[in-house]
């Protein structure tokens, strides 16, 4: 052969060497990604699909969404198929598209009805995730869970009313996960749906659900009985009221026990609370007394007068339980804080009367104070 020859056939036979060495590079590099991680389908995160729902909210919306999952980092772990149709051995973490309180309130948002003129409803996730059983046969078992608390938001609270737990099963193809999106929206749906009709059955009745509270005072006047005497223009003190023991080292002529309380429920109608109070204006006859040289008209009516004083704070005290001084949220703890701050009242006010009538020895004194208590009994319609 001839050296050109030769030269020729040595180089055809170099240029398909490189040709042969390159493709077996390229085969190496491509198996070595497959080996690393080959690419799969559905590792991006999940959007929901934003749609009318079959709910429309009368009674509240949806305010908030909060996430309280132990987890955040992923709402799903999918199994997937790689480019090589060979299933994934570990599922893949897979998140909603902004983490799932963003996304899901976008969502809700979207697809719910938001009436701000109605009450304010927050979405607690306490649990919301997909998970999957590894494939067999090419096939995944997957199920969507959820515990899902609601709440009432109200001054900066919020009120927890009712829970639910919830799921649904799916079984798809491993190269498919287009199941798990539709999944996710109908456990919500489900949640929501169960939330809708529990408010709408409670919302009239509820206590929490109230949106304005009405005061409704009845007086105790029982007869006396045992050992108590309730406030009654009716019924007087007598001095059969009085039977403790005397305080012998006591300078005064009688002491009269008398003070006041409330009891009482409350209802809701359409709505509305209603708290039905009962007062109670009572004189303890066992912690009170009278010597017997001063057992007299003038004293009992001084005593009958401290009687009277306790009516009136009693007054006092309802006309500050108007509805516009208590609120939904704390109406109860108003109520105790506003009786302490009476009962301190009662008992100033009764100072007063002794000093000023220096009890009851000071004629004139206690002619003006019983002036004084018979016209604030008569504001009160106590007395005509």
């Amino acid at each position: 052969m001839k050296f050109l020859d030769k030269f020729k056939s040595n180089n055809l036979r170099g240029k398909t060497f490189r040709k042969a060495a390159l493709w077996a590079l390229l085969l190496l590099l491509v198996a070595s990604m497959w080996a690393a991680g080959p690419p799969v389908a559905g590792t991006e995160p999940i959007v929901l699909k934003a749609e009318p729902l079959p709910i429309s909210p009368k009674e509240y919306y949806i305010a908030k969404v909060l996430d309280e999952r132990p987890d955040k980092k992923a709402i799903a772990h999918l199994y997937a198929a790689s480019v090589v149709a060979t299933p994934v051995s570990k599922p893949i973490p897979v998140d909603l598209k902004g983490g799932a309180q963003a996304a899901v309130q976008d969502y809700l948002r979207k697809s719910l009805p938001y009436n701000t003129k109605l009450r304010p409803v927050v979405m607690r996730l306490k649990e919301f995730n997909v998970i999957e059983s590894a494939p067999v046969k090419g096939r995944v078992e997957g199920r969507v869970v959820a515990h899902v608390i609601f709440g009432l938001q109200r001054d900066g609270e919020i009120l927890p009313l009712i829970a639910h737990q919830g799921g649904i099963k799916y079984n798809r193809p491993a190269s498919q996960q287009g199941v798990v999106e539709p999944a996710l929206r109908q456990v919500l749906t489900e949640s929501l749906r169960y939330f809708d009709t529990w408010i709408n059955k409670e919302a009239g009745k509820h206590v929490l659900l109230a949106r304005s509270l009405k005061v409704h005072f009845a007086d105790h006047t029982a007869e006396a009985k045992d050992d108590t005497v309730f406030y009654s223009l009716k019924r007087p003190l007598n001095w059969g009221d009085f039977i403790a023991s005397p305080t012998k080292e006591s300078k005064y002529a009688a002491a009269v026990f008398s003070g006041f309380a409330y009891e009482g429920d409350n209802e809701v109608k359409d709505g509305v609370i209603h708290l039905n109070l009962k007062m109670k204006v009572f004189v303890v006859k066992s912690a009170s007394w009278a010597k017997a040289a001063a057992r007299d008209a003038y004293t009992l009516n001084h005593e009958q007068r401290h009687f009277d004083i306790v009516k009136l704070v009693a007054e006092r005290f309802k006309q500050k339980l108007h509805p516009d001084s208590l609120t939904l949220a704390d109406y109860n703890s108003i109520m105790q804080y506003k009786y302490i701050e009476s009962y301190r009242e009662m008992n100033r006010l009764q100072e007063q009367y002794d000093s000023e009538t220096k009890h009851g020895t000071d004629t004139a004194a206690q002619q003006r104070w019983n002036q004084k208590i018979d016209a604030e009994l008569r504001t009160f319609k106590v007395k005509q």
